[in-house]
């Protein structure tokens, strides 16, 4: 009886061999199909397909997503201001970043003596003091 208790392995995150899933069996076989796809990937799909502007005399094929902003941008550069207000949230929003990280500050004399006095004093192995 011991000898069969062993091999078997049941008890705390060990359930009986009977019990197990087997190899390819969902623990929630009703759940999601495979295949489905989530509202994020339906909307990029579906802003990512082309139809047909027309731009002046011109006719373009142009995604959804790009007709929208040129409808956006229209509507602000004809006076709407909520439009507007949408557009440079945007741009705040995606250009900033990238604008911050271009922009390093210059150091000042003062900041690069106190820049150079440091790496002297880590150099040489001098505690590092406040007072001077």
């Amino acid at each position: 009886m011991t000898e069969q208790k062993k091999t078997e392995g049941v008890g705390y995150r060990r359930p009986p061999r009977h019990s197990q899933f087997k190899p390819g069996q969902s623990g929630n076989p009703k759940g999601r199909p495979k295949g489905t796809v989530n509202l994020r990937s339906d909307l990029r799909e579906e802003l990512g397909e082309h139809i047909r502007v027309r731009e002046g005399e011109r006719e373009l094929k142009v995604s959804k997503q790009r007709a929208m902003l040129k409808a956006l941008v229209s509507k602000a550069l004809k006076g709407d201001a909520r439009a507007a207000h949408i557009v440079l949230t945007l741009v705040e929003k995606l250009f900033e970043p990238e604008a911050a990280k271009d922009t390093v500050p210059d150091l000042t004399s003062e900041d690069q003596a106190i820049l150079e006095r440091f790496l002297a004093r880590r150099v040489s192995g001098q505690p590092l003091s406040t007072e001077e």
